[in-house]
């Protein structure tokens, strides 16, 4: 496979936002008055649209659900985007596909306002020719909207010198949609079953294991 263009989710695939995203959701909720929650289901927060993941985890209706988002980004856009760090070797996987000719882009369904102060923020802004998140307003929030939007602003004609790679069946799933091979990252938030179960092009253990695969089929 020719990988031209290579898009990235940010949250458990380029980095890891465990502490900023549980801080801030466990901080909403607090503000909303609503029962705390385990780390766990705490970190099951981190891969879908925020939205969505309220009212799915924990049961509030749409009205509520935003009210949460607002409360979380009051907390995430002033500490939590800065309790993260970037998964070691990931930055060399960059600079080497950088080299090689590729056109690298992040597609997250992060609002982009967040996720280009975060790459920019860790020093990876460089090695992207777009970063590609959801809007403010909770629209362009799907992985598949959020992958069209980035493949449109690059002007791909074509999708089969394209792939996705990320953590959760949100990107496999939405890179399906557009009819965009996926290679899944086990070393993120997404388990090996939810994975599997996703049925991705391929998918690797390790950040090593990600760099293997991409410069041997490159």
């Amino acid at each position: 496979m020719n990988m031209e263009y290579i898009l990235f989710d940010l949250d458990g695939t380029l980095t890891d936002p465990k502490e900023g995203i549980t801080k801030s959701i466990a901080y909403a909720l607090e503000r909303m008055g609503a029962k705390s929650l385990e780390e766990p289901i705490l970190e099951s927060f981190i891969g879908p649209p925020l939205k969505e993941a309220f009212c799915q985890i924990c049961r509030f209706n749409n009205k509520e659900a935003e009210e949460a988002v607002h409360y979380y980004r009051e907390r995430f856009q002033k500490i939590g985007l800065y309790e993260n760090k970037v998964y070691p070797g990931i930055e060399e996987i960059l600079s080497s596909l950088k080299e090689k000719g590729a056109k690298l882009a992040v597609a997250t369904s992060k609002p982009t306002i967040f996720a280009d102060r975060i790459v920019s923020h860790f020093h990876l802004k460089p090695y992207f020719d777009l970063v590609m998140g959801s809007n403010l307003d909770g629209s362009r929030s799907a992985k598949n909207e959020v992958i069209h939007e980035a493949l449109e602003r690059l002007s791909v004609s074509s999708t089969k010198n394209v792939v996705m790679i990320g953590d959760r069946k949100f990107d496999i799933i939405g890179a399906r949609k557009e009819s965009v091979p996926c290679i899944a990252v086990n070393y993120g938030y997404g388990s090996q079953e939810e994975l599997l179960s996703a049925n991705p092009m391929h998918i690797v253990q390790s950040v090593q294991e990600l760099r293997e695969y991409l410069m041997s089929t490159l």
